[in-house]
This record gives structure tokens, C-alpha cells and sequence, in this order.
């Protein structure tokens, strides 16, 4: 299959060799994360929320970054992730577990990551055959979440089998010597590939105003969950390190297998109304995740907000739709690529505030309001999709 997507003169097996085990690191770092800052660093709501914005900023520099050393190329700043991201994960194992040099490592991390996810689009493209770019990008993709998704697995079974006083320092360090090797493979990899330059620059055009507001509302609404969701299972319901990486396990792969299915649906029903029912499916979420403990005792509460996790995660692939959206208005694929990496970096500068409000509002209104306020985000997001005009064919 590889053979049939690649150019037998790339480098693209030393590549998703790369890709494999770094997302393999990613997936030991990611399921213990959580649980290291609340049980080891002592990192409460509202220090959850600036963590997260610190590590959001690199996203939005990214595109200032890759303007800065636009002469370099993607195999060279793909490199430099990499190495980055080595930092990032020896700092976590090295230095003393304190707020400060924890949000610092993650920010390091964060950098590394934001700069090679770029490249790995780019490279997978230059590698791809003429005609087969998109089956390199989902061969890349699936690549990462294979290695992500056995990094998980393995956090739940060591978590699960070691003594309650995890030794997160050694899984740390198991990490950072997957990321340097993933570092110093990728240093195999040669050319001159350039950067892609929808990503180097704002597009801004008049007609993409609304999909810039659902950017907005969904860069917000998606915040919520993805840094206080699994911290609500923490702290609140005392979920350990096993338990939280199998439920990071289990929500990628169901969003693994129903990836298509969401696809078919947007293409059958229509982006507008997937982007109208999805937001009005988290409303109930949001509900069950704030209100389930005076609902339930509080063993069933936690199971239920174990499964409304993985559903959000699920819905959060609707998302898909808004950039179907920004196909049908574009006139040309380098518009699309604009467009949607502006997209992304407008949802970047929503999150990081989120992050820091979110934190603030669980702390002194309670996780109840922080998910009341989710579901306004969802509500908000369904009434403007509303207001999108469909094309007649």
C-alpha cells in the first residue's frame, strides 16, 4: 500500500518512522499529563487553565515563526520540531515538578509540536505520488494515532499494575528517549521541500466572515473539554492515570471508526445541518457533565461523564463541516488552504482565553456553570450556523 501511495525516492519510510514513534511519546506524555499536574505538581483549576494558555500561545505564533524563517526548508523546520519537542519532553523529566518549570516545559513541547504538525502535511504531500497526496495524509494521520494510541494503552497498563505512587519521572524519560530517537531519524531526512505559505500569512475575505465566527465559537466551546474534561474526572471524581488514558484510548478510536460515518453524513444531510445538530447534541453533553453528580450517585456520575466525553469527542468531528463550507465558497484550492489555516489560528487566540476564563469559573462558580457556559458557546454556534446560506445546485 505504501508502495502504491509514495515515491520511491522520498524518504518517506524514514518519515512516518519519525511520525510513528514520536506520536508513540506523545501518547505516554499526553496520558499521564493530566494527572502528573493535579496529583505531583498540585495544579488546581485555575492553574489548569493558565498551563493551557501558555501552551495555546505556541499556536498562534506559529504563523510568525514560520514567516521569521521562511528560507528554511519544511525538512529543516520539521527537525527543528523535533528537537524541540525532545527538550520539552527532558525538561518534564528533569527538572524539579514545580508550576512554573512544568508550564515552561509544556510550552516547550507545545512549540515543537505546533512547528513539525505543519510539516508533516507538507512532507507527506512532497513524498506523495501525482494523485495520491490525500492517501499520504491519511496514511501520516494514521500512522500518528496507531503510535499515539499504543502509547496510551501502555500508560494503562503500567498505571494499572505499578503501586499507587506512580513513578512518572521514569515514564517521562521513556518519552524523551522515543522523542530523541524520532529526533535524530528525522535528521535522515534530506531535501528542500518549501514551507507551505498559506501557512505564513492571514487570509481575510468579506465572504468567509461567518465561517471566521464558527471558528470562533468552536475554537471556545472545544476548550472547555479538552482541558478541564479530563481535569473534572480528576479532581473531582479522583480518576487516575490508567483510567484517564484509557478513555483518551477509547475516545480515539471511536472517533477512529466513525470518522466516516460523520463524513457520509455531512456530505448526505449537508454541512449546515451538521453544523446546527452537533452544537444542540453538546448542549446535553454539557448537561450531563455538569449535573450528573446531583443526578446520580456519584460512582454512576462518573461513568456517565466518562461516556460524554467520548461522545464529545466524537462530535467535535463535525467540525469537518465547516470546512466543507469554506470549499463551497472558495474559487480556488490555495483558498481553501488559507482560509482554513486562518481558521485555525483564529481558534488558537480563542482557546488560550478560554483556558484562562474557563479555570477562573470553575474555581469560583463551579463546574456547573463552566459547562452551562459550554452549552451557551454550542447554542450560539448552532444559531449562526443558522444563518448560513446553502448553495442550490
Amino acid at each position: 500500500m505504501k508502495k502504491n501511495v509514495f515515491r520511491e525516492d522520498s524518504k518517506f519510510k524514514v518519515f512516518l518512522f519519525t511520525v510513528l514513534i514520536s506520536g508513540l511519546s506523545y501518547g505516554l506524555y499526553k496520558g499521564m499529563l493530566d494527572n502528573f499536574l493535579a496529583e505531583v505538581v498540585g495544579m488546581g483549576e485555575m492553574d489548569r487553565g493558565i498551563t493551557e494558555f501558555f501552551r495555546e500561545l505556541p499556536g498562534i505564533a506559529l504563523i510568525f515563526i514560520l514567516a521569521a524563517f521562511y528560507m528554511l526548508s519544511a525538512e529543516t523546520m520539521y527537525k527543528a520540531g523535533a528537537i524541540i519537542m525532545l527538550v520539552g519532553m527532558a525538561m518534564h523529566a528533569a527538572l524539579p515538578p514545580t508550576k512554573v518549570l512544568a508550564t515552561l516545559a509544556i510550552c516547550m513541547y507545545s512549540l515543537g509540536e505546533h512547528i513539525q504538525l505543519g510539516m508533516k502535511s507538507t512532507l507527506s504531500l512532497k513524498y506523495a505520488k501525482p494523485g495520491h497526496g490525500g492517501a499520504a495524509l491519511g496514511m501520516q494521520n494514521s500512522t500518528n494515532q496507531v503510535g499515539t494510541l499504543v502509547g496510551y494503552l501502555v500508560i494503562v497498563a503500567a498505571f494499572s499494575v505499578l503501586t499507587k505512587d506512580q513513578p512518572y519521572t521514569v515514564f517521562f524519560w521513556i518519552a524523551a528517549v522515543l522523542a530523541g530517537i524520532s529526533a535524530v531519524f528525522s535528521m535522515r531526512i534530506t531535501g528542500k521541500s518549501k514551507t507551505d505559505e498559506t501557512k505564513r500569512r492571514f487570509y481575510f475575505n468579506k465572504k468567509y466572515t461567518k465561517y471566521y465566527m464558527l471558528e470562533m465559537f468552536y475554537g471556545a466551546r472545544k476548550q472547555v473539554f479538552l482541558t478541564f474534561g479530563p481535569y473534572v474526572l480528576i479532581l473531582f471524581y479522583g480518576a487516575d492515570a490508567a483510567m484517564v488514558s484509557l478513555l483518551f484510548a477509547v475516545s480515539a478510536v471511536a472517533c477512529f471508526f466513525t470518522s466516516p460515518i460523520v463524513g457520509k453524513i455531512i456530505d448526505k444531510l449537508g454541512y449546515k445541518v451538521v453544523m446546527v445538530a452537533d452544537t444542540l447534541i453538546l448542549v446535553i453533553v454539557c448537561f450531563c457533565y455538569g449535573f450528573a453528580h446531583h443526578v446520580f450517585p456519584k460512582d454512576v456520575a462518573f461513568i456517565i461523564c466518562c461516556v460524554n466525553y467520548v461522545l464529545d469527542a466524537v462530535i467535535s468531528l463535525a467540525s469537518m463541516a465547516s470546512n466543507v463550507y469554506v470549499q463551497d465558497l472558495a474559487d480556488n484550492e490555495e483558498e481553501v488552504k488559507a482560509t482554513i489555516s486562518t481558521g485555525v489560528s483564529i481558534n488558537h487566540v480563542i482557546t488560550i482565553f478560554i483556558a484562562l476564563f474557563g479555570g477562573w469559573i470553575w474555581q469560583v462558580l463551579g463546574i456547573e456553570t463552566l459547562f452551562i457556559a459550554s452549552a451557551v458557546l454550542g447554542l450560539c454556534n448552532s444559531a449562526y450556523a443558522a444563518t448560513i446560506k446553502v448553495k442550490k445546485i
